[in-house]
């Protein structure tokens, strides 16, 4: 059953409708000069706005539509240490010691998202635990593994492996054959959380105006970044626009690929009915290349998410296809309503590692989180203001991660992934 209010494209997300208040922000209009210009509104904008603030510098933040609009309001909530590529991807591109280092900024990406929780009163309904589910027995073998990997090489402890019993036991279903639990991991409201980042930042001292688009960056000693109504005059600038920078800086959007992704909220399910779901409220994702991820709200509803589009067009009617897949989780939900579906954009790299760095000395770049960004776009603002406050070893430290553009060209390179992603379906059915 499907509520009439999900059937256009300008239904509002369950996010946005469970926001009390917003804080609103003007256009800019004028000239604005500023220590530092960032572009981005998301998690990694606010994220370094407060940083910078913070440091006593004078800090504008340019968001193109309100705070939070893009995916960091948009996404699955889910907050996991580690990153959307494989972890030994990383010690090939790096070795072992660098690649040890990006795992330990991981996980303290996750002890910085919870203080700044607590330090900053921010009511995001933060909720501990989260866990991979193997839908296939060579994938809980690769779980096996990665739990070994992770308390003997990268000392990671809090993981556990379940088996299948132990994760029906946990969750209302018999999809999975095993799964590896995290009790340092978690879920939250990725928009509440976004919204008390940039409450902090302003409390802070940075100057946020929403409704300003950067039309043109003109790079130099100091920045122009211009917008329809005004121009900021910036010694630094960084840019956290990911998927929804668009044009402005062609050599960063040849870096990533912007993917459509889907998720859906069912009614108010009642306590008894979605703790026979999920008996102790964590976060689940599955194993698959093309994942679903489901987790509880703070309302007791289902958020499901479980299909994208690298063609960045709604084909078909995604509610339907993403509610077959919540289904396939759990058939006792066939009954449920489901009273807000929506989208969004993310960035992925070819790598699917993320892509931090610099465009000229004074012009930073965040990017590429590839659908693993919650916490990791907390800590990587923070990253931006310690390279731009003079301690960059961090920052480059991402740097050195070997990226490629996409192969094709503006023209070619969706068809291309979109013919590659068609050979990963296939390798999830096996």
């Amino acid at each position: 059953m499907f509520s009439s209010e999900i059937k256009h494209k300008s239904a509002p997300s369950y996010y946005e409708a469970s926001v009390v208040t917003r804080p609103s922000f003007a256009p800019l209009t004028g000239t604005e000069k500023a220590d530092v210009c960032i572009v981005g509104g998301g998690i990694a904008g606010c994220s370094a706005a407060l940083e910078l603030a913070a440091r006593g510098l004078r800090v504008v933040l340019l968001e193109a539509e309100r705070i939070g609009w893009g995916a960091s309001g948009r996404n699955g909530g889910q907050i996991i240490p580690g990153f959307a590529c494989d972890q030994p991807a990383l010690d090939d591109n790096l070795g072992a010691d660098d690649a040890q280092r990006l795992w330990d900024i991981s996980v303290e990406s996750i002890r910085l998202l919870r203080q700044r929780i607590e330090r900053h009163a921010i009511r995001c309904d933060w909720q501990s635990g989260q866990i991979q589910v193997a839908v296939k027995p060579r994938h809980g073998t690769l779980l096996r593994a990665w739990q070994t990997q992770l308390d003997t090489r990268y000392g990671y402890s809090s993981a556990r492996l379940l088996d299948g019993q132990a994760v029906a036991a946990l969750l209302g279903t018999r999809r999975y054959c095993a799964g590896l639990y995290d009790a340092n991991a978690g879920h939250l409201h990725p928009l509440k959380y976004t919204l008390g980042l940039a409450n902090a930042a302003k409390e802070a001292g940075a100057i946020l105006y929403e409704g300003s688009p950067v039309v043109s960056l003109q790079p130099g000693k100091r920045i122009t970044l211009t917008t329809p109504q005004g121009a900021v005059d910036a010694s630094f600038a960084v840019l956290c626009g990911n998927a929804y920078l668009g044009d402005l800086v062609p050599d960063l959007r040849n870096r990533i690929m912007p993917v459509e992704t889907y998720v859906i909220a069912t009614e108010p399910l009642g306590e008894r009915r979605a703790c026979e779901l999920i008996r102790d409220n964590c976060g689940v994702t599955d194993t698959n290349f093309i994942l679903d991820y489901f987790r509880l709200s703070a309302d007791r509803r289902l958020l499901f998410g479980g299909r994208v589009s690298y063609s960045a067009r709604d084909r078909f009617d995604t509610v339907a296809a993403t509610r077959k897949r919540m289904l396939k989780v759990f058939p006792q939900l066939a009954d449920a309503k489901i009273e807000f579906a929506w989208s969004g954009l993310l960035d992925i790299t070819m790598n699917r590692a993320p892509d931090f760095g610099r465009l000229e000395s004074n012009l930073y770049y965040l990017q590429g989180f590839s659908g693993h960004g919650v916490a990791l776009a907390g800590m990587a603002g923070k990253l931006a203001a310690d390279a731009i406050g003079g301690q960059a070893e961090r920052f480059d430290l991402f740097g050195k991660i070997r990226h490629r553009n996409f192969p094709g060209g503006r023209l070619l390179r969706t068809p291309a992934l979109v013919f590659a992603m068609l050979w990963y379906r296939l390798r999830d059915l096996l």
